[in-house]
């Protein structure tokens, strides 16, 4: 808790994705912050276990949603932020540069024709360094590529919601040989968060954590800037970009990529369905590389 606003995380297992409602206390007005839809690749089937410990909390504390914020179009889980708004309300919000993503994964996938890459499918588009009211409390959008080219970190109330561009400090840092990643832009980014005050409060989207201790998703600027193994103070751009090159290069795909990516570029909302009723997820056959 900080002076005007509260946290509330709600951590996905399945997924190992965080989810944050931030709310103002002046005014009970809030913001969701990366809500993830159930998918079970298995049977095909979606669901909204997760979405709905959210949806459940709004409503307990009788909170107004004014924004589902994502800080990016995300490779690892499916977006509840459609199915999220339909319950509550609120717009849907990412960076702008998502068009550059859309465009991408519009041709990896030969989406339908009626399927534009201008960002249409979300309600607002943030620019670098905009500001936007959570009830009474400003907060502001921060533009932090290298892990994706649109991703967005969201500071307000001495805090910051960092998406994959940091892990805690004993995870490190995102990858960035996504299409249109990139780590030296990524170091920047970084750097450019670890410049906030020390004591901002950092919040993580996802977290892996070692053996020796359970999930965890809270820590801070001065925390991450000694301890995070990737990028703490001293270790240089050079040298970061070296490592995570390397280390990017034995990384698995993505579980879920392929079935978010389709999903997640229209700000959460399924494919639309054939004539017979059923919407169907694509999956292009050896399009991706592969490690």
């Amino acid at each position: 808790m900080t002076v005007r606003t509260t946290t509330r995380a709600f951590f996905d297992p399945q997924t190992w994705t965080v989810s944050y409602v931030v709310w103002d206390h002046a005014t009970r007005h809030a913001a969701v912050i990366d809500p993830v839809l159930d998918y079970d690749f298995k049977s095909g089937h979606t669901g909204t276990k997760s979405a709905d410990k959210v949806r459940a909390y709004l409503q307990a504390e009788q909170l107004q949603v004014d924004w589902i914020l994502e800080t990016h179009a995300h490779a690892d889980h499916l977006s509840g932020a459609r199915w999220l708004q339909e319950c509550v309300g609120g717009r849907i919000a990412i960076g702008a540069h998502i068009r550059e993503v859309q465009v991408t994964f519009r041709k990896l996938y030969n989406l339908e024709r009626d399927f534009l890459p201008d960002g249409s499918q979300f309600d607002h588009l943030f620019g670098d360094g905009e500001t936007f009211m959570i009830g009474t409390v400003e907060a502001t959008a921060l533009w932090v590529p290298g892990h994706t080219p649109a991703d967005m970190a969201y500071r307000l109330d001495g805090a910051v919601f960092v998406g994959d561009t940091l892990f805690m400090p004993d995870v490190g840092s995102a990858r960035a040989d996504f299409p249109g990643g990139d780590a030296r832009t990524l170091y920047r980014s970084m750097r450019r968060l670890l410049a906030l005050p020390p004591e901002t409060t950092m919040y993580v989207c996802h977290d892996y954590p070692p053996a020796s201790r359970g999930p965890a998703w809270q820590t801070t600027v001065a925390a991450q800037r000694v301890h995070n193994i990737h990028v703490r103070d001293g270790i240089g751009e050079d040298e970061f970009v070296a490592m995570r090159q390397a280390r990017d290069a034995t990384l698995d795909v993505p579980a879920l990529i392929l079935p978010s990516m389709q999903v997640n570029v229209r700000a959460g909302q399924l494919p639309p369905p054939d004539d017979n009723g059923v919407a169907y997820l694509r999956i292009p056959l050896n399009a991706l590389p592969r490690h």
